[in-house]
């Protein structure tokens, strides 16, 4: 259930007495529009509640003074809000999400008759920095996808369960980086995903947008015997894919600590997130090759902007290998 904007801001510190009423029934309408009427996430509603909260109270002026009424906030106002985030140490890219939280606030306010017009819709958005992800090597990939999880030399001790759970842990990082699939996409998969006589999987992606995503020999074979030894640990009935050792759907939580723990062994390599996989597999793909509207569609991209940054890493090793090779350069 999404946060209730009169229970707490995003650090879950109490807001209500510090708002007028008007901010508050703003708040209370803004957070029926997210839910019922956008069928927003949870997070998009916790942070959009969020950033008109912290606005409001920026505007309230920390209780000190009467707050400034919505029908009479101007850019001016939301510009002096911005200045005095960037103080307290906002970063461009925080800047950018809260004037995405203001910009649908207002956007709302002005349809709902409570603003005549959208303040927020000259805001320009500050330039994020761009930060390129880390990647595997590709030399280092096989490694990193089987060594930690080779059998330790007190194998024949181990359980069922233990075994069933390196077996999973096996399979789970092999698919996350044959199919670039988000974290997100992998806890939610079922059995009946798994197009095993078209070697295609089904994701449920953002927005609810589905796609189907090939996978691999290695994938299909890590599959195949999880899914043989699958019933060690799933609760009867259970249909996710992956599963837990209570017997319930895996959460993200545990797939993170087992790509962290899984790639974490591998020396002088670095430490990996399912995210990081995830990068790792579009960058080796435009390395090798692929189209970049190929692996647009192989990420679930929604436009061609998001996945340009695996050129930027791709453009980089070229200019190292120039930079080395090259007898002018």
């Amino acid at each position: 259930m999404a946060t209730s904007p009169h229970n707490a801001n995003a650090t879950g510190e109490p807001q209500h007495d510090r708002l007028s009423a008007e901010y508050l029934d703003a708040l209370d309408r803004f957070h029926n529009e997210l839910t019922v009427h956008k069928n927003a996430s949870e997070h998009t509603v916790r942070n959009y509640i969020a950033d008109a909260t912290n606005l409001m109270q920026f505007l309230t002026h920390d209780g000190n003074g009467d707050p400034i009424p919505l029908a009479d906030v101007e850019i001016g106002n939301l510009r002096q809000w911005l200045l005095h985030l960037s103080a307290q140490g906002a970063s461009s890219g925080t800047l950018a999400r809260r004037i995405a939280g203001i910009r649908s606030f207002f956007t709302f306010t002005t349809r709902a008759g409570i603003t005549a017009t959208n303040p927020a819709s000259r805001l320009s958005t500050p330039k994020k920095a761009t930060r390129l992800p880390t990647v595997l090597q590709q030399s280092h990939t096989e490694d990193v996808l089987t060594q930690p999880f080779e059998p330790p030399a007190d194998d024949a001790n181990l359980n069922k369960t233990q075994r069933a759970t390196r077996t999973r842990d096996i399979a789970l990082v092999e698919l996350l980086y044959a199919t670039g699939m988000r974290v997100s996409e992998l806890v939610n998969l079922d059995t009946t995903d798994v197009d095993w006589t078209a070697g295609l999987i089904t994701v449920l992606g953002k927005g609810n947008k589905q796609r189907r995503i090939p996978f691999g020999g290695p994938s299909q074979r890590a599959l195949t015997e999880w899914l043989e030894v699958r019933n060690h640990l799933a609760s009867e009935g259970q249909e996710a894919l992956f599963v837990g050792v209570r017997g319930g759907r895996i959460n993200q939580r545990q797939v993170r600590d087992v790509v962290h723990k899984a790639t974490a062994k591998r020396a002088n390599s670095p430490e990996i997130s399912p995210h990081g996989l995830r990068h790792s597999a579009a960058t080796h793909m435009v390395e090798n090759g692929a189209d970049i509207r190929q692996v647009q569609e192989f990420l679930g991209h929604a436009t061609l902007s998001s996945t340009q940054i695996y050129t930027h890493v791709s453009l980089g090793k070229l200019k190292d290998s120039y930079t080395q090779a090259h007898p002018r350069a």
